[in-house]
């Protein structure tokens, strides 16, 4: 079992050195690998999940491929085919294996992996040390980039895990189940915001990826945003008034995806005994009334808000809300692991469940990619999917940002993803 204490990540924003932020950050990965059994590395539960492996290697490949290989003098790779098995999407980098079968991989080894990783922070190790004596800030830059990628697949392997042990009958846990009371929702609020010009997007010197930039102004209409998520209590109102059931409600694509997939609960739900239960990754448990709602897709958030009389936000309706408050929430650092209920902490903004809106992720104006095979990273993905906003149970503080944009196909559903409303 993993110990609350053990998922602490670092603050890449403070006074950390490079060093120290790149050895804290992908301990932290393997930390958050050291419940799991050696057949737990292997298995891919769905076409959208990699495998734990994947996420080992993948990770390292980066730092292998865009900084090592031609940055350091010298440098040889560790292994030849490993481009082609761990490239994701890159493809002015190279050919990469097919993604929804990584599972089939059962070579290299885990304990292949590892040495992979070892391999490639001894040497990151010794450019990280020429970069402190040569100040070359740019590279360093891509060092960040690096570290802020690996926090990402840091909460992918998390959800990635969740997925596959809910496959599992014998509903393993990944870590101890909490022995705490669950508080009361907070009673919903209203937090109003007046018409007017409204600035949007990252502008600082600290870390920020390209798809969060220009700053750029922003006209809104008068709105309210609510002070919290929508919570397990409320959603099952809906669902026990007929929400999966009534066309009315939903959009079309997401009436048909209802009907094709068999959806009536959120991912993970199942009745037992006339009671709802969940998987969660500290087992199954019973369904929280009082914790925000998590595991649906941007259909049933819609639909919801329809039901409720209300809509989701915009995204910069949400980053209006979210720009002057602190960054605080239940996130990776909380070791909780799952979306917990009533919190004082801004709103709940912050933590706890991704919040789907309503806006197409698309690129701001005067949008520039990164330069060179970086510029794959976010951009080429502007198209079809919906922005996500405020980071969740498995988002490592240091990680998020009122500027971030998350973005996902509005039909899925397997990360962390609740909503809250707006009017």
């Amino acid at each position: 079992m993993i110990s609350p204490a053990s998922t602490a990540p670092p603050d890449l924003r403070t006074g950390t050195t490079l060093r120290e932020a790149y050895d804290a950050v992908r301990g932290l990965t393997v930390e958050l690998c050291r419940p799991l059994a050696v057949e737990d590395y292997v298995i891919q539960s769905a076409p959208e999940c990699s495998p734990a492996k994947w996420h080992l290697a993948h990770a390292t490949w980066f730092f292998e491929n865009f900084l090592l290989a031609p940055l350091l003098p010298g440098y040889r790779p560790f292994h030849l085919q490993y481009g082609y098995l761990f490239n994701s999407y890159y493809e002015t980098v190279g050919s990469f294996f097919s993604r929804p079968m990584r599972g089939l991989l059962s070579r290299p080894t885990v304990e292949d992996v590892y040495r992979y990783r070892a391999y490639v922070d001894e040497h990151m190790g010794e450019l990280i040390a020429r970069l402190d004596a040569q100040r070359d800030a740019e590279t360093a830059l891509r060092v960040r980039l690096g570290l802020h990628h690996e926090q990402q697949h840091q909460e992918l392997l998390l959800t990635d895990i969740k997925n596959l042990l809910a496959l599992n009958p014998l509903r393993p846990t990944y870590r101890a189940p909490e022995r705490e009371p669950h508080p009361e929702s907070d009673a919903l609020a209203w937090l109003d915001f007046p018409a007017g010009l409204y600035a949007v997007g990252y502008q600082g010197e600290a870390f920020a990826f390209d798809n969060e930039t220009p700053r750029h102004r922003v006209f809104l209409e008068r709105f309210a945003l609510a002070s919290r998520p929508v919570s397990n209590g409320e959603y099952l109102e809906f669902m026990e008034a007929g929400g999966y059931r009534n066309a009315a409600l939903w959009l079309s694509d997401g009436w048909r995806k209802v009907n094709e997939a068999g959806w009536h609960a959120p991912l993970y739900w199942e009745k037992v005994d006339g009671q709802w239960w969940q998987m969660t990754l500290s087992g199954f448990q019973r369904v929280d009334p009082n914790a925000p709602v998590c595991h649906v897709s941007c259909y049933e958030a819609d639909a919801y808000a329809r039901w409720a009389g209300k809509r989701l936000p915009t995204e910069f309706e949400w980053e209006a809300v979210a720009a002057s408050l602190p960054v605080e929430g239940n996130l990776l650092d909380s070791g909780k692991l799952q979306p917990s209920g009533a919190s004082n902490a801004s709103h709940q903004l912050f933590g706890d469940v991704w919040e789907w809106t309503s806006s197409a992720y698309s690129p701001y104006p005067g949008f520039k990619p990164l330069a060179g095979s970086l510029g794959e990273y976010n951009g080429k993905f502007m198209v079809n999917q919906l922005v996500l906003r405020g980071g969740s149970c498995a988002t490592p503080r240091s990680h998020i940002r009122a500027t971030y944009r998350n973005f996902f196909y509005p039909s899925d559903r397997w990360q962390f993803m609740g909503l809250r409303l707006a009017t």
